[in-house]
C-alpha cells in the first residue's frame, strides 16, 4: 500500500462504485482438467480466469481482457510480480494512442489512481517480458468486457487474492480469441461443497 505522503501526493479521482456483473464474482467450481495445482487459465472468451486447486476444483476470477485486435493466445509463466507497481505504458501505446488526440503519461507512480492497481504479475515466455500482466484495475466496471490492450486485468480484491496464491514461475495458460478450451478443462458450474466445507 502506498505511505501517506504517496497518496497526498496523488490527484483526487472519483471512483466509479458500478461493479461487474454477478456471474464474474469470485467463486469455487467444479473444473476437470489435466493441469497441475497451481496452474492459472485464461480464457479470453468467457472473461474467466481459473486456479486450478487440485481434485477437480478451483477458484474462478471474473477478468477484463483485450479489446478487438488485441487478443491473444498461449502458454507464458508469471516473470515476477509487484504490489502498487508503478506503470510504464509501452511505446507503441504511447504512439497509438497519441494518433488518436490522447497523450497518456511515459510514468504513473503506484497507488490507487494507477491503471495497474493494487497489484501486477508480469508474464514471461522464453525469459523474456511478454509486455502483457496479470493486474488489478481501477475500473471494476470493466471485469467481464472486451477493454484492454491485452492485459488481463482483475478487480483489486481479486487480484491480491490470486497474488497471494500464485508464486513465480506459475504457468499460465491464456485460451486466446476463438479458441476451444475443451483441450484445457471443462467448468462444470458452482462447488457447494467446496464453497461451504472448504474442502
Amino acid at each position: 500500500m502506498p505511505s501517506n505522503d504517496q497518496q497526498d501526493r496523488l490527484p483526487v479521482v472519483e471512483v466509479a462504485s458500478k461493479k461487474p456483473k454477478p456471474e464474474f464474482m469470485r467463486k469455487k467450481v467444479r473444473l476437470e482438467t489435466s493441469e497441475r495445482p497451481g496452474t492459472i487459465i485464461v480464457n479470453t472468451n468467457t472473461k474467466y480466469l481459473y486456479f486450478v486447486e487440485g481434485n477437480n476444483r478451483a477458484t474462478r476470477y471474473g477478468v477484463g481482457v483485450g479489446r478487438d485486435g488485441f487478443g491473444w493466445g498461449g502458454t507464458v509463466k508469471v516473470g515476477r510480480k509487484a504490489e502498487w507497481p508503478d506503470w510504464r505504458p509501452p511505446a507503441t501505446m504511447i504512439r497509438r494512442e497519441a494518433a488518436k488526440g490522447r497523450k497518456i503519461p511515459h510514468f504513473v507512480e503506484g497507488g490507487i489512481n494507477n491503471p495497474l492497481g493494487a497489484r501486477a504479475m508480469y508474464l514471461y515466455k522464453g525469459g523474456r517480458d511478454t509486455i502483457y500482466r496479470i493486474h488489478g484495475t481501477n475500473q471494476p466496471w470493466t471485469i467481464g468486457l472486451n477493454m484492454s490492450s491485452g492485459c488481463i486485468r482483475m478487480m483489486n480484491q481479486d487480484v491480491e487474492h490470486l497474488y497471494s496464491r500464485a508464486p513465480v514461475g506459475t504457468k499460465v495458460i491464456v485460451v486466446g480469441p476463438g479458441q476451444s478450451a475443451d483441450t484445457y478443462y471443462r467448468d462444470r458450474g458452482f462447488d457447494f461443497f467446496g464453497t461451504i466445507f472448504g474442502g
